[in-house]
């Protein structure tokens, strides 16, 4: 039996929809990993955070090993970027950058911990390859270290500001028992109108940018990625602060500093 040309024509549409129905099915099974950007977001979050709370400690009690995860994270990092295709890329990326904050923070914590004056210089250690990779592939994980870097360096500043700073070899230096009563007393010198006011224009400041970076990352198609990895890395920052100080106020042996 013979198919007119209508019949054909239905055919071949019927056939066109189900082919593009597939390929529509695979592209979203084969997305990369963090490719939207709530995902995205929430790891860098998370990669943010997990330092704060778990390497200081960690680096204090034994930095050898601290130190050597690093390692383990960049070459994790690494394999998933050059052997996982386009789909781990993102992931690799960023796991690249944060072997270098968790490298120069092991290094502070571990050895350097009773000096203010050294956080800075020493957490920028892998600060000249992050800015040769923002020009690479890699940019993500570049970004990525750059942001955190910026946001510690602005957290120390503000110390600075608020007179805290000078507590710092005190609460380092103290022991398990007596560290959390000289955190708990660091922490009410902020309550003052001059500290207050730093807090609060601090905060605002850091919110503005993350949350116009966050915009740009709607106006750029190419690297909107790089702009929203940034801007959570920043916001990110904020709140961990803002936890930090609470956790000194009423939980100091959770801050993760002793």
């Amino acid at each position: 039996m013979s198919l007119s040309n209508s019949d054909l024509a239905s055919k071949k549409t019927m056939i066109k929809t189900e082919m593009t129905s597939g390929d529509n099915s695979v592209g979203f099974l084969g997305d990369p990993y963090l490719s939207t950007d709530s995902t995205l977001q929430f790891f860098t979050g998370a990669l943010v955070v997990l330092p704060v709370f778990l390497q200081a400690p960690w680096a204090h009690f034994n930095p050898l090993s601290a130190c050597l995860f690093s390692i383990f994270i960049v070459l994790a990092g690494a394999l998933l970027g050059l052997l996982g295709g386009d789909r781990w890329f993102n992931v690799g990326s960023l796991l690249v950058g944060v072997s270098g904050s968790w490298l120069g923070g092991s290094l502070y914590w571990g050895w350097l911990r009773e000096y203010p004056v050294l956080h800075i210089p020493v957490e920028a250690v892998a600060l000249p390859i992050a800015l040769i990779g923002i020009f690479t592939r890699w940019r993500l994980g570049a970004v990525f270290y750059v942001a955190c870097l910026l946001g510690t360096a602005l957290t120390d500043l503000l110390m600075v500001l608020t007179g805290v700073m000078k507590n710092w070899p005190d609460v380092v230096q103290a022991s398990l028992q007596d560290a959390p009563e000289i955190l708990h007393l660091t922490a009410l010198q902020l309550v003052n109108f001059r500290a207050i006011c730093l807090l609060i224009i601090a905060a605002t400041l850091i919110g503005f940018v993350a949350y116009r970076l966050r915009k740009r990352a709607t106006l750029d198609d190419s690297d909107g990625s790089i702009w929203i990895v940034a801007s959570a890395a920043l916001s990110t920052t904020l709140w961990v602060d803002g936890l930090f100080l609470v956790t000194a106020f009423f939980q100091p042996r959770l801050s993760g500093l002793i």
